[in-house]
């Protein structure tokens, strides 16, 4: 008889397979556009060689925040208050900055009663990856407008929208965020290559990924819809990811490429299909998410790079060995340094 031989097993530079970054089968509606950001991120934390034990997922109150179960079940994970997250992340990657941090929120967890949170935590540049799920509903709760739902909007059970919406990538922009992206749920060519890109980033990576709620919130004339999506989406650049590990071949012609080298060796390669749009131009950026908005223009891609801003813990001065681990002697204040400030005062 023959001996059959074992099926052979993709391992990564760390020798995991794909399915050690899987997590607990999920929970979400059958369709959900959740459920395919948790398959990209899982397909990225692969790509990458992230080590498991060295990530830290956090989330707030919402679908989007019952995702991170979804992917590396040996992970760290922190599940806070609604609108919240932002303040653990901001404690967790101060005490232990060794962690690379991931947060999925969703639009109402970060714009509706988290904004200022959001807006605080871009401000001081946490070293971390933001992504938001945006559905333009609360999808938890049945189905109310979130804060990024669109103007004059009809939904079955929560009747017209007539305030206008919070842009997620515009808010970031005015935070000085230095990496701004928004992507959909949709193309998932796309949403790999930025996540790569924002986890090489060094302070604070908002991607704004359009998720349609399949139950609530996915008719045709939502912009938060696969048809709308699928129909309207106009990419504003050609985008690639070189990791530090991999050799960088240039094979644009000059001009037409805008080429970002990450702090950890890492590159982003722009082939721009606007010509007369620069990335790294802050100012720029808010002008084109402006013009979207007046136009209904449904843009994707690296909106905005900067890796020049220094992270919290930079600003912090923090050492190379994280508080949390540092032996208490090294934490408390010595008797004679208490002294000399209570002498001071």
């Amino acid at each position: 008889m023959a001996i059959q031989e074992p099926p052979q097993v993709d391992l990564n530079r760390i020798g995991l397979t794909k399915g050690d970054y899987r997590g607990r089968p999920s929970t979400l509606c059958k369709g959900c556009g959740h459920d395919s950001i948790s398959q990209r991120i899982i397909s990225v934390a692969y790509d990458l060689a992230l080590k498991p034990t060295q990530v830290i997922k956090l989330s707030g109150i919402g679908c989007s925040s019952k995702t991170p179960a979804y992917f590396m079940n040996q992970s760290h994970g922190f599940n806070g208050l609604h609108g919240r997250m932002p303040s653990m992340a901001t404690g967790a990657t101060l005490a232990n900055h060794s962690l690379t941090a991931i947060a999925v929120s969703g639009d109402g967890d970060t714009v509706s009663i988290g904004l200022g949170q959001f807006k605080h935590l871009v401000r001081r540049n946490v070293p971390m990856l933001y992504i938001v799920e945006n559905n333009g509903v609360y999808g938890l709760t049945k189905g109310q407008f979130s804060a990024t739902a669109d103007k004059g909007q009809e939904l079955k059970y929560a009747g017209r929208n007539e305030l206008p919406p919070i842009d997620v990538c515009l808010e970031a922009l005015v935070g000085d965020c230095g990496f701004v992206a928004r992507s959909f749920a949709g193309d998932p060519r796309q949403v790999e290559q930025l996540l790569k890109a924002a986890l090489s980033h060094r302070g604070t990576a908002v991607i704004d990924i359009i998720s349609p709620c399949v139950t609530f919130n996915d008719h045709d004339d939502s912009t938060k819809s696969y048809a709308y999506g699928k129909a309207h989406e106009e990419v504003i650049s050609d985008f690639g990811f070189v990791p530090a590990y991999e050799e960088i071949n240039i094979d644009y012609a000059e001009g037409e490429i805008a080429d970002v080298r990450m702090h950890d060796g890492s590159h982003v390669r722009l082939k721009k299909l606007d010509s007369g749009y620069d990335p790294r131009d802050r100012f720029a950026a808010m002008r084109l998410m402006q013009e979207a908005h007046q136009n209904q223009t449904f843009l994707t891609g690296l909106i905005y790079i900067n890796e020049d801003r220094p992270s919290l813990q930079e600003m912090e001065h923090l050492p190379e060995t994280p508080l949390a681990q540092l032996p208490m002697e090294k934490l408390r204040p010595s008797r004679e340094a208490l002294a000399k400030v209570l002498a001071d005062l």
